[in-house]
């Protein structure tokens, strides 16, 4: 990811994870943690209804972009079973934003998110 760090802003680490939005779909894509921020590149929407658009269309590039602001995090839980480790970022706005590692452990991605 080619991505402009804000004066005094670091960046801690980068997963290729899924992510799963607030109203439905699931994206495949790298995260990027910094201490101010999370920024998630999509490149693919793993849900049914983007494979079916994959077959219907051809993309280029991302399917989408997401940022948020450390400052609009006010939890983060993680939840795992055996084959899903997740970690869900809830915002000031109720909104609840899931990053699904898979099988993989999800608790390095979580103490970035949690780390300012």
């Amino acid at each position: 990811m080619n991505i402009t760090l804000l004066p005094g802003e670091s960046k801690i680490d980068t997963w290729t994870i899924l992510y799963e939005p607030p109203k439905s779909g699931k994206f495949n894509g790298k995260l990027l943690v910094t201490n101010k921020r999370l920024l998630y590149d999509a490149k693919f929407d793993y849900s049914a209804k983007g494979i079916l658009e994959e077959f219907l269309y051809i993309k280029w590039g991302s399917e989408g972009f997401l940022e948020i602001s450390k400052e609009d995090i006010v939890s983060v839980e993680v939840q795992k079973s055996f084959l899903s480790k997740k970690c869900i970022v809830t915002l000031k706005d109720g909104s609840r934003h899931t990053f699904n590692y898979g099988a993989m452990n999800i608790d390095k991605c979580a103490a970035a998110i949690q780390t300012k």
